[in-house]
């Protein structure tokens, strides 16, 4: 078992944070104001070098905590179209199968997996016939976690699929790093739609909070 990645989502519906452990393939940039600036270096949009003429990303993303090269755990989205051999496939109605690997770039799957998180709330709103939570689903492939706050803060978390609930660890960044070095944090503009949350102090939390799980291997 393992945790592959964090979405943190605004109210506005934008991905504010981003940062994984097992993905074992980088996930390609987004695309020049796809997403909020100060959302994780490692997913910033390339940009051209006045001085060669060759795409670089926006800054160099070094910190030892970034290990978005492992060669473990499931693959979200990956550089190309290859399929991996043992990659796990959705089986369509049709009979056809779609690779797991979306090959998109970081924007697009952000709005993906909010899509699909919004999607099944309301849908099990609607069908429930009362006020009842969408807290996770499973795939053969990943398990997804929710934690939503009261002011509209949406924490995803992909992990491996047969991990129990990780609702309880979404619950403590939330109240632990979020509320300590963002909410709290005079120099984070929230709710400003101009940039993301990430900061050394938040991140480095984060990752020690995650790393010291029983289930992150």
């Amino acid at each position: 078992m393992t945790i592959h990645s964090l979405y943190i989502y605004d109210r506005h519906c934008v991905c504010v944070f981003y940062q994984d452990w097992h993905r074992t393939k980088r996930p390609k940039p987004a695309v020049e104001g796809g997403i909020l600036p100060a959302v994780s270096q490692a997913v910033s949009p390339s940009q051209q070098n006045p001085n060669d003429g060759n795409l670089t990303l926006s800054s160099s993303f070094s910190s030892p905590r970034n290990t978005l090269s492992s060669t473990t755990g499931i693959v979200v989205a990956m550089n190309d179209g290859n399929q991996l051999p043992n990659a796990p496939q959705m089986q369509l109605s049709t009979g056809s199968t779609v690779s797991s690997s979306s090959g998109l770039p970081f924007d697009e799957e952000a709005k993906l997996v909010y899509g699909v998180v919004i999607s099944l709330r309301n849908m099990i709103r609607k069908l429930s016939g009362r006020d009842e939570q969408f807290v996770n689903y499973r795939t053969s492939a990943y398990k997804l976690h929710l934690f939503e706050t009261i002011t509209g803060f949406k924490f995803v978390m992909l992990s491996d699929p047969k991990t129990d609930s990780l609702r309880f660890v979404l619950r403590q960044i939330y109240v632990g790093p979020f509320l300590e070095y963002v909410v709290r944090n005079p120099l984070v503009k929230m709710d400003s739609r101009e940039q993301g949350i990430d900061n050394e102090y938040f991140r480095a939390s984060v990752d020690r909070l995650i790393r010291g799980l029983s289930v992150f291997l």
